[in-house]
């Protein structure tokens, strides 16, 4: 087994006797690469999420854009595909979440419905 080091941090706010526990498994269990990977990712989520500019919930836009639309809507919407997208963009929508919501349309405009 490794020799431990210690590691001072500077943190602007008292962590809680919880939160040190928590730091001391994840660094003693975990690869300091790991860590690093996932302290890369966490500040990019928190600078986009302090900026403004963080896009949360993907499947609940694509529930709320799909989920009460009937065949015939769906097929009126994959008929005028381009000025769906055009709307989609407006709203920051993302080509990946425009791209699901059409797949879920195909598959709604090919069910018949009840009468």
């Amino acid at each position: 087994m490794a020799t431990p080091t210690l590691i001072e941090l500077y943190v602007t706010k008292k962590p809680t006797d919880l939160q040190i526990k928590k730091l001391n498994e994840y660094f003693r269990e975990m690869p300091i690469d790991e860590i690093l990977t996932g302290l890369k990712f966490a500040k990019s989520r928190w600078s986009a999420k302090d900026a403004g500019t963080l896009k949360v919930g993907r499947k609940s836009i694509i529930q709320k854009e799909v989920h009460s639309v009937t065949s015939e809507q769906a097929q009126w919407r994959l008929k005028n595909w381009k000025m769906m997208i055009a709307n989609y963009r407006r709203r920051g929508y993302s080509y990946p979440t425009i791209s699901r919501i059409k797949k879920i349309l195909v598959q709604k405009s090919k069910k018949k419905t009840k009468q």
